[in-house]
């Protein structure tokens, strides 16, 4: 049962939203004053809090923070009679999911209390993927704290709970792959197998038969049966990458096992029941591949259920400091060297290069840095020069200041470890108009701040 508390000085209002809330099936405790507040939340686990902006005087915010000082990730609704842009942004900056004024309009408070439970949830889904990928695989293309790979990681979170086809997009070295062990993990069959095959890797003539097998005698050298993967993925999940390499005639046989849930050994007329659930990964479009003639259009629609779009290095350049100093300590501890980290100039440098090989190609610029440096830091000069900063494609206008801003705002935050003052005064800006250029790049300052 959901658990909410709700502190405000005016007992009429405290009965008025305890009757309306209670009326949703949810368990709410009510208090006057703040200190009873801390009591509470320190005895009990909720779910959510609303608090009055001014409680005889006391800070709303104030119990807000020290109550997310108890769990960070709680849910606050800063509620207020004497509604201003100006405490409206102080609440949303100090960490509020949102912010209502009074006379409260009861369908409104509902519609915001169920849109802040479900960021919560989500969040905690997210927080729960990361951890069992990290533990099992150490999925370093997942780690990141952008909005791209978050909004990634939510969508992996409910087509987990299905056991629809997901078709996995992203450019080669986006990490296609870990996602679908991702979907594995964190799906009703994670106790099954996982199977993967590569159609890119594997020549045509060889294809069928690693995908469902063949009898005894079905071709020059079969002198055995063979189990193809389709059926060693029984009871788990079955990935196939870079579907758009598959023939015409393959991708026929494919949809036929697909439709009829029956796998076709070759030279085989038994087939066995197919219970596995099919991944799919491309780094083409296969929508402008059916337009093109290279893939069938039946095929298309079978997998291409749930699309998860994989974002390019260039796209999450937030995402690259934190992912250059998990490589750095991982190869230092490969080959037992003691790193402290990289100079402001070689982190830069990363930070303006657009990874055409994406996560992949930046983990080898990092190995390569730590084998060939002498020192304790990794400096400029030791990010190879194909990795020198920019390229020739030319940007709109708009782009390009956008790309720039970003950028930049990347930097200063980085090299002042997420201090938004000293950021702010680097800039040349209003403190309060730098966390308006934050917000619009959505940025958040805590995500740079070093432990």
């Amino acid at each position: 049962m959901v658990k909410i508390l709700v502190v405000d000085d005016d007992p009429a209002i405290l009965k008025l939203i305890k009757l309306k809330l209670e009326r949703n099936d949810w368990q709410v405790s009510t208090t006057e004053n703040s200190e009873n507040a801390l009591d509470i939340i320190n005895g009990e686990g909720f779910d959510l809090a609303l608090i009055d902006l001014d409680l005889n005087g006391k800070s709303g915010l104030d119990l807000m923070e020290q109550m997310h000082g108890m769990d960070p990730t709680l849910p606050v609704i800063i509620l207020t009679g004497y509604g201003t842009v100006e405490s409206a942004v102080e609440a949303m900056k100090k960490g509020a999911c949102t912010y209502l004024t009074k006379p409260l309009h009861f369908d409104e408070l509902l519609l915001q209390i169920r849109n802040c439970m479900e960021k919560r949830n989500l969040a905690r889904e997210v927080k729960r993927l990361q951890g069992i990928v990290t533990e099992k695989y150490g999925f370093e293309n997942l780690i990141g704290k952008s909005e791209k790979m978050e909004e990634v990681l939510i969508q992996v979170s409910k087509a987990a709970k299905t056991d629809s086809t997901v078709c996995i997009y992203g450019e080669s070295g986006t990490g296609k792959e870990l996602i679908a062990k991702n979907l594995h993990l964190a799906s009703s069959r994670r106790e099954g197998p996982y199977v993967a095959i590569n159609c890119a890797a594997i020549p045509e003539t060889l294809l069928e038969s690693e995908l469902f097998g063949y009898r005894k005698g079905a071709f020059t050298g079969a002198d055995r049966n063979k189990t193809g993967l389709l059926a060693r993925a029984q009871g788990g999940t079955f990935f196939l990458d870079e579907v758009s390499e598959m023939s015409n005639n393959l991708q026929a046989k494919l949809l036929r096992v697909l439709d009829e849930k029956l796998i076709f050994p070759v030279g085989g007329n038994e087939p066995s029941k197919l219970d596995a659930r099919l991944l799919v990964a491309s780094n083409k479009n296969l929508e402008k591949e059916v337009e093109n003639g290279n893939f069938r259009e039946d095929l298309f629609y079978r997998i291409h259920v749930i699309p998860i779009y994989l974002p390019p290095l260039r796209e999450r350049k937030e995402d690259i400091p934190l992912l250059a100093r998990h490589f750095l300590s991982h190869s230092s501890r490969q080959m037992k060297k003691s790193m402290t980290g990289f100079s402001q100039n070689a982190l830069l440098k990363l930070i303006r290069f657009n990874w055409p090989g994406n996560v992949r190609e930046l983990k080898n610029a990092v190995e390569a840095a730590v084998l060939m440096t002498d020192n304790d830091q990794i400096t400029e000069d030791l990010i190879l020069p194909s990795q020198a900063a920019g390229d020739n494609e030319i940007l709109f206008l708009k782009d390009a200041k956008e790309n720039f801003e970003k950028d930049y705002l990347t930097q200063l935050m980085e090299v002042t470890g997420g201090n938004v003052t000293q950021a702010s005064k680097y800039a040349g800006k209003y403190r309060a108009d730098f966390y308006e250029l934050l917000k619009k790049h959505n940025m958040n300052p805590a995500d740079y701040r070093r432990n």
